[in-house]
């Protein structure tokens, strides 16, 4: 990780081919080398950081004002940092049979500034939790007595995470998981606070800057979604060519612990919905012979989305991986024990994250909590069942081999798709597939669960969204489309993004004419598309030409009344 002056070096960088968004800081200690910690992080996370940075501790006059240099800022992010040293401040000063009720109102105080933030922008907002003060009145004993600060710190803590549960643009900095790791020697120094008013310190600033961004990165779409693991020496310990079933380290005696419960971790992973793939130098039936036959393996085959076990070059492998997963570099993380392996897949895949795992495998642990490889905005049901859909669509790839045609294949999937408006149900999964949608995404727009809800309401727009379901299994909800109305003839297709699983199947053609079918019997005369450029969609560059829209203007049209519906081997299920 970059020390601060290191990050203040990135200023100096060029930051406008990186995309632009607006973040506001408010705090209510002095912020100024918070935001530029955030900026020079910013530009290493691929993002161009405009920030807003409020005065000292104007909190509430910039969010109850209306008239304020906050809305006028317009931020899509607010970030509000309300330092544990002002908590506890206000509680010094209360009256004694106050001091049970602290939590109580500083959490009425956060709803009511999240409220009003939501209602006037509409943006998102990331509150920082608050770092623990042990200010030592009643020692253990705080405990078990309400009215002491420790309690009802930590009951603020509790209470802001049901919070932010409850609100879908509300998003918690765990500041509080930040100071466990650094410590609180190095988060919080008392001579830099007393003379400055920063309660942060310069050496604690990366940290807190790193635990920020990877909120705002993972809003922006940048996050990791498939983790590639090494199995000799860093799935289990030992060789398994060498050592054979038997002799390698697995189980809860001695080393073999470190890499079971590494192994479980793995395992929270995948049920969270992270890829699993193995890239492996072994004889593919040697290397799959512990998962499918030693006892204390945490990890077995079903686990496994993509088995990669030959003898080839990793980098080519890992290649291999990502065509079948069809998901950027970028999103995947690489783990393996030996430093040569890691740097050749470094220098020859240098999107790909590779982490600098420790020599001591009883350290892997401990070192991968601390870089929070797997930030996520959302979860979802159907993200634990990720790994078995990247299964079948491996089936699904057999399957094409055996026909000559590809019509004769999309006719024999026996394809069908269910078409619905949002709603409760689907909104989760909506608000996640926005985020996670990079290359099939003409506008690459971002929404979160409230987004979403706000637009099922207003009569301003059509909402769509589509499943695929076929012989192999079903896919879950994989497109959906935004229907603004721009006028009384035209619908402009505000959004329209699609799970890069399912490209090749036609999905286009039965979106367009159910688009088309719509606009027609509501009496529009035309659909109106537009696609935005970014670094990672330029596969749907010409997706409106290839549909039959004309191009007018920088955006592209479609005489609906005259429209012919495409040819689709899926059938709508009712």
């Amino acid at each position: 990780m970059k020390n601060f002056l290191q990050l203040k070096k990135n200023l100096k960088k060029d930051f406008s081919n990186l995309k632009s968004v607006k973040l506001a800081v408010l705090g209510d200690t002095a912020t100024q080398f918070l935001a530029q910690a955030l900026r020079g992080l910013g530009h290493d996370h691929g993002l161009n950081l405009n920030i807003w940075e409020a005065d000292f501790s104007q909190i509430e006059r910039q969010i109850f004002d209306p008239n304020s240099e906050l809305y006028g800022f317009e931020p899509e992010i607010v970030v509000i940092f309300r330092a544990s040293h002002k908590l506890l401040g206000k509680y010094n000063t209360l009256e004694q049979k106050k001091h049970s009720y602290l939590a109580q109102d500083e959490l009425a105080a956060v709803e009511n500034l999240y409220s009003q933030i939501d209602a006037q922008l509409g943006a998102k907002v990331i509150y920082f939790n608050y770092a623990e003060i042990d200010d030592a009145v009643f020692g253990n004993y705080s405990n078990k007595t309400e009215s002491s600060f420790l309690f009802q710190l930590r009951k603020l803590n509790y209470e802001l995470m049901l919070l932010a549960s409850r609100m879908s643009n509300l998003y918690i900095c765990d500041l509080s998981s930040v100071q466990n790791q650094l410590g609180k020697s190095t988060l919080f120094q008392p001579a830099l606070y007393i003379n400055t008013e920063m309660v942060l310190s310069v050496d604690a600033l990366p940290a807190v800057a790193s635990r920020t961004l990877d909120l705002v990165a993972t809003m922006n779409g940048k996050f990791k979604k498939c983790i590639i693991l090494d199995l000799d020496n860093t799935t289990w310990g030992g060789i398994i060519g060498d050592d054979d079933l038997e002799n390698i380290q697995i189980g809860s005696l001695g080393i073999g612990k470190a890499f079971s419960e590494f192994q479980y971790w793995v395992k929270k992973l995948k049920d969270r919905g992270v890829i699993i793939a193995v890239c492996s130098k072994n004889t593919e039936s040697v290397a799959k012979e512990p998962f499918e036959k030693h006892p204390d393996m945490v990890l077995r085959l079903e686990d496994i989305s993509v088995f990669m076990a030959n003898w080839d070059n990793k980098a080519d492998n890992i290649r291999q991986i990502q065509r079948i997963l069809n998901i950027g570099f970028d999103s995947m993380v690489f783990l393996d024990d030996n430093p040569f392996e890691r740097n050749l897949v470094r220098e020859n895949i240098p999107e790909i994250c590779v982490p600098e795992l420790p020599e001591d495998p009883t350290e892997y642990l401990e070192f991968l909590y601390g870089l929070n490889l797997f930030e996520t905005v959302s979860f979802s049901s159907e993200d634990a069942s990720r790994t078995k859909l990247y299964q079948i669509e491996a089936e699904r790839a057999k399957s094409f081999q055996k026909f000559t045609n590809e019509e004769d294949f999309l006719k024999n999937l026996n394809m069908v798709s269910k078409v619905e408006s949002f709603n409760k149900f689907n909104t989760p999964r909506v608000a996640q597939l926005s985020q996670r949608s990079n290359q099939f995404n003409l506008r690459t727009m971002r929404y979160s669960e409230a987004d979403v809800e706000k637009m099922a309401q207003s009569p301003e727009y059509a909402t769509f969204t589509f499943t695929l379901e076929d012989k192999f299994g079903d896919n879950g909800l994989i497109c959906v489309i935004i229907l603004k109305k721009e006028d009384k003839k035209v619908l402009f297709i505000d959004t329209w993004f699609m799970s890069c699983r399912v490209l090749k199947r036609g999905m286009e053609h039965f979106v367009l004419n159910t688009l088309a079918q719509y606009a027609r019997e509501q009496g529009f005369d035309s659909l109106m598309g537009e696609y935005l450029p970014t670094p990672k969609n330029g596969i749907v560059k010409n997706h409106y030409s290839n549909l039959g829209f004309k191009d007018r203007d920088s955006h592209f049209l479609l005489d609906v009344k005259n429209y012919e519906p495409k040819k689709s081997y899926i059938a709508e299920k009712k």
